[in-house]
């Protein structure tokens, strides 16, 4: 009995260890958003807390090893990094109700095409992953630099201070600090900046008091959904570009666990993350995929079961019904936010450029060229006014980078390899 106590509370450490892992990960997208659509205090209490909330639900159905649906690997899923700029993107031109629509279509893809996409991975490889991620982290380094000077057009001493200071605060986590701490040091960056700015009368504590203590997460809280096409049409490519990165993180954990990865499996890991997703849409938060920095811990604690993964979802779960955890991450300055954004968008650039570092560069010619035009027209059509004289949804479409990134470096990699890329 003792015996099985230790192991829940082992269990329950390493669980709160992950959650920590990823929780910076999770209001910053929230944050970014809320910020690019001019959202109320109100409004973005609301979408931090039932973004962690429904992390916790997406994590709770992919975790588990059902028939139907369910990878079965210690995965967490959390919120999607490359949704920002489309779901930005949509959100302006055509409202919440057309971005939230779009969501819950794109869920609806996933779960439909789950079993087809578990059998194409060849179309996929790292030449194609390596350039979309890479595009990713380089797209959004901008809006850290944004916040970096806090969004002004002559930016104060003040707000470069603050976002050095948070940068190197981080720094020095990883140069003196290993294991778990290491692995938490853009959040720590975050609340040592945080106290920092307190001190000097900059944070303001209006959110959390206004906060309620405790609330339900509510389906269409920003209205009813509307469904318009090119939306639709962007967020299904967004969701094929998060399958293609949960990939990647379900064969890394297969390898570390030592499990068999078939079809199978992929196909219910596909549909459970889409259906996080439609969960998402009606929900009003966004769409969710395996989070690569958890991979790190479980090779790190050397526990390679499911079961603090479980924890993790659970504690999301409760955070997410307490409004005011999700309200303590408005306190965080725009200076503080943008330096600890720039070492984490900078860290997803380089984890597309490892990806590419496994591709044959030296015998494939071709692979040169399909990485460079994807890579460069993803980072240089992204924001441009260089489509100004289309039409609106044309513009949506080729000034979003990572969309770009995706349809370049797929149909490049097929004109020039097939399906024989390496």
């Amino acid at each position: 009995m003792e015996l099985n106590e230790q192991k829940h509370s082992q269990a329950a450490i390493l669980g709160l260890q992950h959650l920590l892992a990823m929780y910076s990960g999770s209001i910053l997208v929230p944050i970014m958003i809320a910020s690019a659509l001019n959202y109320s205090s109100e409004q973005l209490t609301y979408l931090i807390s039932t973004d962690i909330f429904m992390c916790g639900i997406a994590t709770f159905l992919q975790v588990q090893l059902r028939k139907h649906f369910g990878v079965g690997l210690p995965v967490v899923l959390g919120v999607a990094f490359q949704s920002v700029a489309p779901l930005s993107i949509i959100g302006a031109k055509h409202g919440s109700g057309t971005m939230f629509g779009a969501l819950i279509a794109s869920g609806i893809f996933v779960i439909a095409i789950a079993g087809v996409f578990s059998k194409i991975a060849q179309f996929f490889p790292p030449i194609v992953t390596g350039s979309v991620i890479t595009t990713i982290g380089l797209t959004l380094i901008s809006v850290a630099v944004g916040n970096m000077g806090d969004n002004a057009k002559s930016p104060s001493a003040t707000s470069l201070i603050l976002s050095l200071l948070t940068i190197a605060i981080i720094l020095l986590l990883h140069k003196f600090t290993t294991g778990f701490i290491k692995s938490i040091s853009i959040l720590i960056g975050l609340i040592v900046g945080t106290v920092v700015a307190a001190f000097m009368g900059l944070v303001d504590f209006s959110a959390v008091a206004e906060a309620p203590i405790v609330h339900v997460p509510t389906p269409f809280y920003f209205g009813m959904p509307k469904f318009e096409l090119s939306s639709i049409v962007m967020m299904c490519i967004i969701a094929v570009v998060s399958l293609v990165e949960s990939t990647g993180v379900y064969l890394a954990l297969a390898d570390i666990t030592g499990e068999t990865l078939d079809s199978k499996r992929l196909r219910n890991g596909y549909r459970a993350e889409g259906f996080a997703v439609l969960l998402g849409g009606i929900f009003n938060t966004f769409p969710y995929t395996g989070f690569s920095q958890n991979v790190g811990l479980v090779q790190l604690s050397g526990i390679r079961t499911r079961r603090p993964i479980y924890y993790t979802a659970l504690f999301l779960v409760i955070l997410g019904l307490l409004p005011k955890f999700g309200a303590l991450a408005q306190m965080i300055p725009s200076p503080v936010l943008g330096g600890g954004m720039l070492v984490m968008f900078g860290m997803v650039s380089v984890q597309g450029i490892q990806i590419l570092n496994s591709v044959d560069f030296k015998n494939n010619e071709h692979n040169l060229i399909i990485a460079a035009v994807s890579i460069a027209a993803g980072v240089g059509f992204n924001g441009t006014n260089l489509f100004d004289s289309l039409p609106t949804n044309a513009q949506m479409f080729l000034t979003n980078g990572i969309v770009i990134a995706t349809l370049c470096s797929i149909t490049l990699n097929l004109l020039f390899n097939g399906k024989e890329s390496k």
